[in-house]
């Protein structure tokens, strides 16, 4: 058994990846944004080779596309063929800081730079975790048009017969000037997944997410968590988009039906929010708008 010093010093061993760099093309395919559309419940008719995307939909391209024998049991790459080689298993999206300076245009190609920021051990409540900090810089036509960093979390896994540990629940905010009401069906899932090549099998094998990780169910796709927030506050914007940052913290499960909330904060700015069937905040994001 590795003991906690052990753990931290494996960890810290991965800073010379810190800096290293990969970048991926993409032809924003119309054929893609309008399956993103179709997905998302919009008209993807209205979308013609050079249409505007919204600002958020940078997301939803650039897949990782690794070889059928890179994949682990987790349904992700192996460790090490995308991503810095973390020692440990579970590997989950928990929030983002973005800036929005333009958007894609569909048809026209597009690449994103990744960069690997940070690698950070820790010793938290629900054990052993590293952070992997990722900022991805989005360019179209020779400009930036969005910066996107992300924080990963790596944890152990639960000893079997055990439940995934999570953290306890706070009362969502009770000052909502608008809301919707979303079920995250099978299919909406499964589509995400496909579009933006995602394997991990969390979010489609029950019995996989039930006895090796240690979940009740399937687990929703925190991209698609965070792609329906930006939507449905953007249905409201009082301008722009300019920044947004996200973080999630519970899960939501496949199936069930969630709130998106929101309410302005000021002239420029909305937070929005996430809560569960039992009124749980499963998330919350700050948004704002160009001035």
């Amino acid at each position: 058994m590795q003991s906690d010093e052990e753990f931290i010093n494996s960890v810290e061993a991965l800073k010379p990846f810190v800096g290293s760099k990969s970048v991926v093309e993409d032809e924003i395919a119309l054929s893609v944004v309008r399956r993103i559309a179709g997905m998302l419940d919009e008209d993807f008719n209205a979308y013609k080779v050079g249409s505007h995307l919204p600002p958020h939909w940078f997301g939803m391209f650039f897949p990782n596309v690794t070889k059928q024998s890179d994949i682990g049991p987790d349904g992700h790459p192996n460790p090490g063929v995308v991503l810095p080689p973390i020692p440990l298993p579970r590997r989950m999206g928990a929030g983002r800081r973005v800036y929005i300076m333009g958007t894609l245009k569909a048809g026209v190609p597009a690449k994103r730079t990744t960069e690997v920021i940070a690698i950070t051990p820790k010793i938290a409540r629900t054990g052993r975790i590293a952070i992997l900090t990722l900022r991805d810089t989005i360019e179209t036509e020779g400009q930036v048009i969005a910066t996107d960093e992300t924080d990963a979390i790596y944890r152990e896994m639960p000893p079997p017969g055990e439940k995934s540990k999570v953290t306890p629940p706070v009362d969502a905010p009770a000052n909502a000037e608008w809301s919707d009401t979303i079920t995250l069906t099978e299919a909406l899932v499964f589509r995400y997944s496909a579009i933006t090549w995602n394997a991990h099998r969390i979010h489609y094998d029950a019995d996989y997410s039930r006895d090796i990780e240690g979940y009740p169910a399937t687990v929703q796709n925190g991209g698609l968590t965070m792609t329906l927030m930006v939507g449905s506050a953007l249905k409201r914007a009082p301008d722009k988009l300019d920044t947004f940052n996200v973080r999630l913290t519970r899960p939501v499960h496949v199936g069930d039906t969630i709130d998106i909330c929101g309410a302005i904060t000021d002239q420029n700015t909305m937070n929005c929010w996430v809560s569960d069937k039992d009124g749980a905040q499963c998330g919350i994001m700050e948004l704002g708008f160009k001035k």
